[in-house]
């Protein structure tokens, strides 16, 4: 059984918790992280130098990076569905994957730790406006992908492109300011909410 290190509330450690349990991995989760076990310990860092959660042991083999872990898990159970071998298919996947770890990540970077954490430190009312354009443009991308397929992020089936997007699309909806109304978007995340795996780590409370 393999193991993973990181705390539930991440949404990082989430979207690969999600992953186990759809691609049907064997795993333990141990709490690391910020008010549970450190990740700055000399054991922690030597499996990942960040100092961030989550890490993923199975056997010998060591792996951080959470998107990278879906995808390493998606492989391991040889789950197609999820990320396909034809090279098209999987970068279509991919590709989105990529983007919600670059844009749309970036787009909540000031947000998030303003109206969620209350960080006194993110107190910029511009910055806090321009963060949420931002990431309302973000949305919208994701919208209009939906538009398109009329059913998952990348296409006809459920994916990893539709895991790691969600966990983003939960925090967007969770942030507590306006949101712009994106019918394509709602009507998957409906669609989302009837799969078990996201009810317990995903939409479960935890932005």
């Amino acid at each position: 059984m393999l193991r993973i290190l990181g705390k539930t509330s991440s949404i990082n450690v989430r979207k690969v918790l999600w992953t186990c349990e759809e691609a049907g991995v064997a795993y333990s989760q141990e709490d690391y992280g910020s008010g549970f076990a450190s990740t700055q310990t000399e054991w922690f860092r030597g499996m990942n130098p960040n100092e961030m959660v989550p890490v993923l042991i199975d056997g010998d083999f060591i792996l951080w990076e959470s998107n990278s872990i879906c995808r390493y898990l998606a492989r391991k159970a040889g789950r197609h569905d999820l990320l396909p071998a034809d090279a098209q298919a999987c970068a279509s996947i991919e590709r989105w994957m990529d983007w919600q770890a670059t844009e749309f990540n970036n787009a909540w970077r000031y947000v998030f730790p303003a109206l969620v954490r209350r960080n006194p430190t993110y107190n910029d009312l511009n910055a806090i406006a321009r963060g949420i354009k931002e990431w309302n443009h973000c949305i919208s991308i994701v919208d209009q992908q939906l538009e398109k397929t009329g059913a998952w992020a990348a296409g006809d089936t459920f994916s990893l492109a539709d895991i790691v997007l969600g966990l983003s699309v939960n925090r967007w909806k969770m942030t507590p300011f306006e949101h712009p109304d994106f019918p394509a978007l709602e009507a998957w995340f409906a669609r989302l909410n009837q799969r078990p795996a996201f009810l317990r780590h995903g939409n479960n409370g935890v932005p």
